[in-house]
């Protein structure tokens, strides 16, 4: 489809066009667009564009996976191995899991997106990542070939993979496997979870992603209501060196211990603190219940939301020395 509307493809409600827009069902679907050259240069793969902020319009070609299906490719008494088409939208497939009593995935309740961009930006939440529960990523490149990265060789870190670089803008994901737990094991020692918990008579993975959805929706907007993108900023992670300095002059500051000796800051807080919770800059705002998300009041452009950006940052970086980035990929 030529110059199509990308408006309900970004959940920031950004009213830009795309030269050019093609979705796709199955692997062969997209091997015939390839054979048939009719991936016109530039382009790009997007998902639900929960995590895009368009700048302009797109003067190329946009593609969307339409590939579902959820199958189990493998199963034992412990553990149950899915592949998922990655055009399969994140919380139907987290509803899914919880349905049949799979564990591991509930955590990641209401997360925006696809179960392809999943894999790609190794979403997160409430103690549990997306890297810890695939083991697999099948994937088919701009020419054709098709090629499956074990997850020892997607380079997940936090918030990226190999799939952010640029040299692997090229890759498609088509499905991804996930290994989940079929005796109980839950992740419950984050944020109020716990806390929350307490209101309901038993614990089970229904009481759990229930638990992750009020805490989500208490604290972000619905982007059909309020266009945004989730967390905007990803939190940074310091040495342990300078958080002691910062934790000497801002004792309240929360924080969380790494593995390799490092500290994550939530940048939500660091927000807080320069006073922007609530503050809009034209028509653009920091949302009122969550510093860490910037919402479209109505009518903003992209520019908006990065004149927007670029101030917090400037505060934060003013205030504490932290640098925080946009989790947000600009388009």
């Amino acid at each position: 489809m030529e110059k199509y509307s990308l408006l309900s493809h970004n959940t920031f409600g950004i009213d830009v066009y795309a030269k050019n827009f093609i979705e796709y069902t199955s692997v062969d679907e997209l091997k015939k667009l390839i054979a048939q050259n009719a991936l016109t240069v530039p382009f790009l793969h997007i998902g639900e564009g929960s995590n895009l902020l368009f700048t302009r319009d797109y003067e190329g070609l946009i593609l969307h996976s339409r590939i579902r299906g959820i199958d189990v490719v493998e199963e034992t008494d412990e553990f149950v191995t899915v592949r998922v088409g990655a055009g399969v939208n994140w919380d139907d497939f987290v509803a899914y899991c919880v349905d049949r009593n799979w564990y591991g995935v509930e955590n990641l309740s209401l997360i925006p997106g696809e179960v392809g961009a999943s894999a790609v930006q190794n979403i997160g939440a409430y103690g549990v990542e997306v890297k810890d529960l695939i083991t697999e990523v099948e994937t088919i490149d701009w020419q054709g070939q098709e090629c499956i990265y074990p997850v020892s060789e997607c380079a997940y870190a936090y918030r990226t993979s190999i799939f952010k670089q640029s040299d692997n803008k090229t890759v498609f994901i088509t499905y991804v496997q996930y290994k989940l737990r079929k005796q109980a094991y839950y992740t419950l020692d984050y944020g109020t979870i716990r806390q929350e918990l307490e209101k309901y008579p038993a614990l089970s993975l229904a009481t759990v992603r229930k638990v992750i959805i009020d805490i989500r929706e208490s604290k972000l907007p619905d982007p059909k209501v309020m266009g945004n993108a989730g967390s905007f900023f990803m939190n940074p992670i310091v040495p342990y060196t300078q958080f002691e300095a910062l934790k000497g002059e801002y004792p309240l500051m929360p924080f969380y211990e790494l593995s390799d000796g490092r500290v994550k800051i939530p940048a939500g807080w660091l927000i807080d603190q320069c006073g922007w919770k609530g503050k809009s800059l034209g028509p653009a705002a920091v949302h009122d219940k969550q510093a860490l998300v910037l919402v479209n009041c109505g009518g903003a452009k992209g520019s908006d939301i990065i004149a927007l950006s670029d101030a917090v940052r400037a505060s934060v970086r003013d205030k504490f020395g932290i640098e925080i980035n946009p989790e947000v990929n600009f388009i």
